[in-house]
């Protein structure tokens, strides 16, 4: 496989990067914003990602935009909306307004009506109770009313390769979320000072900062192999690229993220410090499509 990002990829990962440095969260209070939420939906909405995977784009190029968002936090309908029109693109539905559930719960649910389920190589859909709020502060979700109906099926090819892109993308959503905890962290480092100097010159805090740098690396690598597998190989083989993944970048994530409050102290464990919201989404990303390493023929240490 050629990791490397072609040019049109580059692209839409600088575009995915711009807007979310623009429009992505910058403090706590800036999730409350609703005019600069109105204004990220209105960008999302132009730029027509929530529909890449129904447009034919790639797995890799799908974890591209997942991976930005997930490093400013961005408070978008993103993930859900794709997974979803991944799906209705197969059985002849209308994705507009839809989302993905995982079991009772449906996730990126703000502005959705309805969500699919994927059971076997059934897809069924359900409606969606009113926005309600959760441990991720940066995505709603919403409950299902009733018993979802069967509204089609699948080949156990498609199901494969669906699910495959499902554990890909939140992989590359906690992978950005760990570049998003490790980079305000180095920045704490620079300008906090203790004793008369600054932080990020002791070895204990450097040290911290460099071994999760060396986790994102690793993440990064597994990510892009999970990728590109979503494609570029047999559904079966996708899927356990993809479950490796997702338990390294699971693990990797929430090392990252707590090691990202403990260099703040003190004032990492207060609700204006970012880093918590950073947390959140790393374990409620970890519960989505969750991996196990019984799933996996070897074993990680």
């Amino acid at each position: 496989m050629d990791v490397r990002l072609t040019a049109e990829q580059q692209q839409l990962r600088d575009a995915a990067a711009k807007l979310a440095d623009n429009l992505g969260p910058g403090a706590v209070a800036d999730l409350a914003d609703e005019s600069r939420i109105a204004r990220l939906d209105k960008h999302i909405e132009l730029t027509g990602w929530r529909s890449l995977r129904s447009d034919a784009a790639s797995g890799v190029e799908v974890a591209i935009v997942a991976e930005e968002f997930g490093r400013r936090l961005v408070d978008a309908p993103f993930l859900g909306p794709v997974l979803a029109g991944d799906l209705a693109r197969h059985i002849g539905a209308e994705a507009q307004g839809t989302t993905m559930a995982v079991g009772d719960r449906a996730i990126d649910a703000r502005g959705c009506r309805r969500a699919l389920l994927l059971s076997g190589t059934t897809v069924l859909m359900a409606d969606l109770d009113p926005d309600r709020g959760g441990a991720d502060l940066t995505r709603a979700q919403a409950g299902i009313i009733g018993s979802p109906v069967a509204v089609g099926g699948v080949s156990a090819e498609v199901a494969g390769r669906w699910l495959a892109l499902a554990l890909a993308a939140t992989s590359a959503d906690l992978v950005g979320v760990a570049r998003g905890a490790h980079s305000i962290a180095c920045d704490y480092a620079k300008i906090r000072e203790q004793h008369g100097k600054l932080i990020g010159s002791y070895q204990a805090v450097a040290h911290l900062l460099a071994e999760s740098l060396a986790l994102i690396e690793g993440s990064v690598s597994v990510l892009r192999h999970a990728a590109w597998a979503v494609d570029a190989l047999e559904p079966a083989e996708a899927v356990r690229a993809a479950q490796v993944a997702k338990v390294y970048c699971a693990r990797a994530s929430r090392t990252v993220c707590e090691t990202a409050v403990q260099v703040h102290g003190g004032i990492g464990n207060t609700w204006d410090c970012l880093v918590h919201v950073y947390l959140r989404r790393a374990l409620t990303s970890t519960e989505l499509w969750p991996a196990n390493l019984e799933e996996i023929d070897f074993g990680l240490s």
